[in-house]
This record gives structure tokens, C-alpha cells and sequence, in this order.
């Protein structure tokens, strides 16, 4: 009916999606409002986001919040009322926030501010709000943000790169005598995740290498908050290592990639996908992980947990719960966990800290996966002598698996976690996974500018006089065009130098120029 602000544009394609993803796609006869959230494959080429400085936010954000280029994220808030002056007997609306930032917890509290309002007065509702959001600063890694709407301000800090893992949001919020006090909230992206794992908790270990190796998985809910805040509570769960795969929190049968998904000519995509409708029970039983949920009742003890069970026995028609696979886990389980979180119910423990005990555990056992490898790579940067200012840099050397391997004897994941199994088998199996690719080519790109910039600082040291004297003007001329390009490519590319060898690299091609006949001098002022 109504798009805010008007500018925005969006393509028909778009359109029909998010009609199609803002509602309940199977019945549902739960009356009220209901929160939850999708993700969507942005369609007809690039757009210049009015966002200029992309490049910075994603350099400083931590990488599983960056900003999606090529998918945009919904933030739905449903109503259903009963109302027997419309058609259907009832008033049925979605508002729906469109970003491409995953910040679920900051759009979803929004949400619940404005849309009870926007339902009550319409559109100029959403004028208001829009005229108070358009004056909001941008996110900033590491900033802590007050945000004014509708007389409340939301106080909420925006994670950056280099806060230590696992460590909790700083407390020390800057009060500044705001009145009315701020609704502070804890995160801006993550979910809780006991609530959210409740009835699978048992089984942690196995969805954590089914999605650290990037496999297909169905999740199977009753309603779209329960599908949406799974597949969110998943990809969530390999932090800080960024999961590299698609997903779709909440996916229905109007969608584009339908047919893409449900076509048995090939192998299921890597992607985590969350749907309600019982259709998708039919056309999805040929993909090899299927998570089959229940509605999350919050109780006082232990939640009924899922069983694993063969896929040949999902039933089309009365589906139990339960995980459906025949995959054999590498590792074994870590009944710590179960017991600690047993005994936090049993003391009533508030779900935040039961989140923080499961969050850590996640943590822990991604950064003992991860570490041997960080220590791998890290040995195949060349040393920094080999690194001479007038000869490019030496290259990084290639990542061997076989020699990784052999690292892990005694440097291996046994060494900072003790759970036990097949950790080389894992690793094997990684290898193969969108999850190392993306992790590969992170880090390769991370340590080339590292070595652009240590060359930067040995040209800086480089004693230019000395090298000049026995150069002729091609050799001289070459050099100026060499350290220009690289000083462009520094500045473009962000590189992690001092501003200062910046200057210093100009100040010397200045030096260097000034030396040269005047016609010479000319022609490279003129370049």
C-alpha cells in the first residue's frame, strides 16, 4: 500500500517478494501481533545505496554484521484482529522495515514502537517517524548511539572489529541525564539464544558442525517467528568465524528461488532455509538435513528435546519434531554444557545468562577449530627481512592442507578443548565448505595489504639518494611511476599504514622528480 520514503526504490520483482514474506504463508490461528524477520535476494543489478561510506562501516564492523550488498533484510511486525467490517472478518497488516543491516534487535524494538502507532494513525505516523530517523547518526563500530523516536531513545552500542570475542556489551553507558531514561538495549543483533535452541540443546554439537561445514538444512516451524529466529540462532552460531553461506530465515512458495530449491536435478544448495507451509514437507524431502520444530514454550524446566531420527521417517502429513538426517557427527558431545544448563533451570536462572553460558561454549569450540589454522596461515606470511624496497614485495605462500594437517599433532583444537573425535576429519571436510573459502579469502587479502604496507614502511627507511646514484632516468622515472601507483593504491585500498609514510613516500617522489632534467620533471608533474 505504502512505501517510506518515497524515493526508495524498489523493483516489482522486490515488491511481490516482500508482499509474499510479510504475511503468514500457511494458516496460522494465532490472533494478535507477531515479530519476525527475512532475508531477500536483491533483484536487477547493483544500486547506489546512499550510503557513501559502505567501505568504512564494513572495514571497522565485525563481519557477520556488515552491510549486505547484493540482499536486502525484512523486519516484519504482523497483526491479525478480528473486524467484522472488513471482507475477510479480520484486519490483517504487516509494517515492514527494509535494511541491509542485520540488526534484528534494534529494527524489531523499533518496530514495536511504531507500528502499534502506524496501525492506529496511518501514514502520518511514518512521516514522523521517518523525519526523526533521517536526523540519526550513522553507525559507527564501537560507538554507543542515542536514537530519539517517538519520544523514547533507543541506547544501543554498534559492535566494531576489534572488541574481544565473547566479551560482553560494556556497561558503562554514557547516561548523560537523559530524560526520559533510554531503553537500552543489550545488543543490536543477538537473539536469545536458549529460547531460541530450547528444544534442540541436546544436540548443539551436531548443528554446530552441520553449519560450520555449509550443509543444506530445512528448518521446520509452526509460524514464521519461530522459523526466522532458528535459521538467525544457526548462522549466529560459528561467531566470529563468518558463515559464508546462504540462508533464508523464512522462505515461502511464492519465492523466486522455489523452483531453484526444491528441483531434484541437483544437489540441494548450501543454505539454511526456514519454512512453515506443509507443502514444503513434499518438495523438500530430498534435502538431507531437515529440523523439524515445534512452538517455544518458555517453562520452567528442561524443554521436551528433539530426537535424532532416519530421514525415511518424515512423515508428510504429521511431521514430530526432531532432526532428520543420517549425518554422523565428527565430534563427540559435550554433556558439560547439558549439565550446566540443567542446573540453571533448575535455579531458575535468568535466560540471558543461560544465552551467555551457551554463547560461550559456541565460542569456544569455533576459536579451538579455528586457531590452528589462523596459527597456519600466519606461517606462510614471507619473513619480514625477505621484505627490500626496491623489489616487490615476496609472495604469501600457498596454503597446503596436507602440511596443515601435520601441524596438528601439537598444535591441534586437543590442545584448548576437550572434547574428543575426529577432528581431522572435520577439518577434511571443511576444506570442501563455502566456510573456508570465504575465511581463505578474508585472510589473503588481510595479509597482502599487510605486506603492500610493511613494503610502504622499508621503502620509507630506504636510503633513495644512495640507490639514485648509479640509476639512469628509465630506471629513475620507472621507480617515480612504481611508488605512485602503489601510494594511490594504499589510500584506495585502505591499507594499514601510517599517514605519516604516506607523506614521507610523496615527499621522496617529490625529491626523487626534483632531481630529473627540467623537461623530464614536466612531463611526470603532467602524469
Amino acid at each position: 500500500q505504502l512505501v517510506y520514503p518515497y524515493d526508495f526504490r524498489l523493483t516489482e520483482k522486490e515488491k511481490t517478494s516482500i508482499c509474499y514474506l510479510s504475511f503468514p504463508d500457511s494458516y496460522s490461528g494465532g490472533l494478535g501481533d507477531t515479530q519476525f524477520s527475512f532475508r531477500l535476494r536483491q533483484s536487477g543489478g547493483q544500486r547506489t545505496t546512499h550510503y557513501e561510506d559502505d567501505g568504512e562501516y564494513n572495514r571497522e564492523a565485525p563481519l557477520m554484521l556488515q552491510r549486505e550488498s547484493a540482499h536486502y533484510f525484512g523486519y516484519v511486525y504482523f497483526r491479525q484482529v478480528k473486524d467484522s467490517s472488513m471482507k475477510r472478518g479480520y484486519f490483517q497488516k504487516s509494517l515492514v522495515l527494509v535494511s541491509r543491516l542485520p540488526y534484528v534487535n534494534l529494527f524489531q524494538s523499533l518496530l514495536q514502537l511504531i507500528a502499534p502507532e502506524y496501525f492506529d494513525k496511518l501514514e502520518p505516523c511514518l512521516e514522523a517517524v521517518c523525519n526523526e530517523i533521517d536526523q540519526w547518526p550513522p553507525p559507527v563500530p564501537g560507538q554507543t548511539l542515542n536514537l530519539p523516536v517517538m519520544g523514547v531513545v533507543i541506547q544501543v552500542r554498534i559492535p566494531s572489529r576489534v572488541d574481544k570475542p565473547g566479551s560482553s556489551p560494556v556497561k558503562q553507558f554514557n547516561q548523560e541525564n537523559l530524560l526520559p531514561a533510554p531503553l537500552v538495549l543489550p545488543s543490536v543483533h543477538e537473539l536469545d539464544l536458549f529460547r531460541c535452541f530450547q528444544p534442540v540443546l541436546i544436540h548443539i554439537q551436531m548443528l554446530w558442525e552441520l553449519m560450520l561445514l555449509g550443509e543444506p538444512i530445512v528448518v521446520m516451524a509452526p509460524s514464521p517467528t519461530v522459523s526466522s529466529e532458528m535459521v538467525l540462532a544457526l548462522t549466529s552460531c560459528l561467531a566470529p568465524l563468518r558463515y559464508c553461506c546462504d540462508y533464508r530465515p523464512y522462505f515461502t512458495i511464492h519465492d523466486s528461488e522455489f523452483k531453484e530449491y526444491t528441483t531434484r536435478t541437483q544437489a540441494p544448495p548450501n543454505i539454511v532455509v526456514g519454512v512453515t507451509n506443509p507443502f514444503f514437507i513434499k518438495t523438500l524431502q530430498h534435502w538431507p538435513h531437515i529440523l523439524r520444530v515445534g512452538e517455544l514454550r518458555m517453562s520452567g524446566d528442561l524443554p521436551k528435546q528433539v530426537k535424532v531420527k532416519k530421514l525415511a521417517k518424515l512423515k508428510t502429513l504429521d511431521t514430530k519434531p526432531g532432526i532428520y538426517t543420517s549425518y554422523k557427527t565428527f565430534l563427540h558431545k559435550d554433556k558439560t554444557l547439558i549439565k550446566r544448563l540443567l542446573k540453571g533451570i533448575q535455579r531458575k536462572r535468568p535466560s540471558e545468562v543461560q544465552s551467555a553460558l551457551l554463547r560461550r561454549h559456541l565460542l569456544e569450540l569455533t576459536q579451538s577449530f579455528i586457531i590452528p589454522l589462523e596459527h597456519y596461515i600466519a606461517s606462510l606470511m614471507p619473513l619480514q627481512r625477505a621484505i627490500t624496497p626496491w623489489k616487490n614485495p615476496p609472495q604469501i605462500r600457498p596454503f597446503r592442507q596436507e602440511d596443515f594437517m601435520k601441524t596438528l599433532e601439537h598444535a591441534g583444537p586437543q590442545l584448548t578443548c576437550v572434547l574428543k573425535g575426529d577432528w581431522l576429519g572435520l577439518y577434511r571436510r571443511f576444506f570442501k565448505s563455502p566456510n573456508f573459502d570465504g575465511w581463505y579469502r578474508q585472510r589473503h587479502k588481510e595479509m597482502t595489504q599487510k605486506l603492500e604496507a610493511l613494503h610502504l614502511e622499508a621503502i620509507c627507511e630506504a636510503n633513495i639518494v644512495a640507490w639514485m646514484k648509479d640509476k639512469s632516468e628509465v630506471e629513475i622515472v620507472d621507480l617515480v611511476l612504481k611508488l605512485r601507483e602503489k601510494l594511490v593504491r594504499a589510500r584506495c585500498q585502505h591499507l594499514p599504514v601510517k599517514e605519516e609514510t604516506l607523506q614521507r613516500v610523496g615527499l621522496y617522489i617529490e625529491t626523487i622528480i626534483g632531481s630529473l632534467p627540467e623537461d623530464l620533471q614536466t612531463v611526470l608533474h603532467h602524469h
